[in-house]
């Protein structure tokens, strides 16, 4: 049985819950969630993983049993997300890093990299969009009329993005077996989503998504300058970021690693073997992309 630490680090008075696991000096495997989600989500790939990496894998702020401060208290922004992750890093002595992204995850881990560029080795992106292709356009029209105008009309249109149903599908769709998918994965996020406030949280940070893409050419020029190694592994169903935003990586970052798999948004619910295969496989990609010095 794999030994997986159940943590929390101060990071300014807010509290970051986050899970860890393998030796402290296997090479760093950051693992940043998505929406709705939270490192839950990685409950079956930490022990996958542990050994050949030292995974560790926060929470964000307003998600899963990290602090949810009231928006009056706390910026509900991409910026100020990675902004703790940035001090959680520092609170647990990491210095350099691979990523593992996935949805929100993924802005959060490019402005990690453009904040410091030589911090991140190495990108696993599992349906963590980078690209204007990523965007299924039907899913985002009412974000980016929301980040556009914050009116009562276009909260409305995004207010069930809350709900029941759609966190549901997000793990069901795209899924040619929807029977594989544990129904405990939604049901945990639907109760942290419930708590007090995280609505106001999560309608904050719908509406600056749209910062996000500002950020994508930026990418591409770490990408390309850095030459960081690339897996993208995505589940091609996804209805959310299509498949095209995995192999656009292959535009800035030649030589990536472009996995597509017959699943959705979630893919470690469905095709968890196939994924962290990929993972450890790539390996050797990651230690290679690391200085001599670590």
């Amino acid at each position: 049985m794999v030994a997986v630490h159940h943590r929390t680090a101060d990071v300014d008075g807010l509290t970051v819950f986050y899970r860890e696991a393998g030796p402290a000096d296997a090479p760093v495997l950051l693992l940043l969630h998505g929406y709705p989600t939270s490192s839950h989500m990685f409950r079956h790939l930490i022990p996958a993983l542990a050994g050949p990496y030292r995974v560790i894998a926060p929470d964000h702020i307003g998600f899963g049993r990290s602090s949810a401060p009231d928006v009056s208290e706390f910026d509900y922004t991409f910026d100020a997300l990675a902004e703790v992750t940035r001090g959680f890093l520092a609170a647990v002595g990491v210095r350099r890093y691979a990523i593992y992204v996935q949805d929100y995850g993924a802005p959060i881990g490019w402005r990690l990299a453009l904040a410091d560029p030589a911090a991140v080795l190495a990108v696993v992106s599992q349906n963590g969009n980078a690209y204007e292709a990523g965007f299924v356009p039907d899913f985002w029209a009412p974000i980016w009329a929301y980040g556009g105008h914050r009116s009562p009309e276009n909260e409305a249109l995004l207010r069930p993005a809350l709900s029941r149903e759609a966190v549901e599908w997000q793990y069901t769709h795209g899924v040619p077996d929807p029977s594989l998918i544990d129904p405990d994965a939604w049901e945990h996020d639907l109760a942290l989503l419930a708590r007090p406030g995280v609505d106001r949280a999560q309608l904050a940070l719908f509406g600056d998504y749209a910062s996000n893409r500002d950020r994508y050419p930026a990418v591409h020029e770490w990408l390309r300058s850095h030459r960081v190694p690339v897996l993208a592994i995505w589940g091609r169903n996804d209805e959310i970021f299509g498949p095209a935003g995995a192999e656009a990586f292959r535009r800035d970052a030649p030589d990536a690693e472009i996995v597509l798999l017959d699943g959705g948004h979630f893919l470690l619910e469905s095709h968890l073997d196939e994924v962290a295969a990929a993972i450890l496989a790539f390996r050797p990609r990651v230690v290679g992309a690391a200085p001599a010095d670590d």
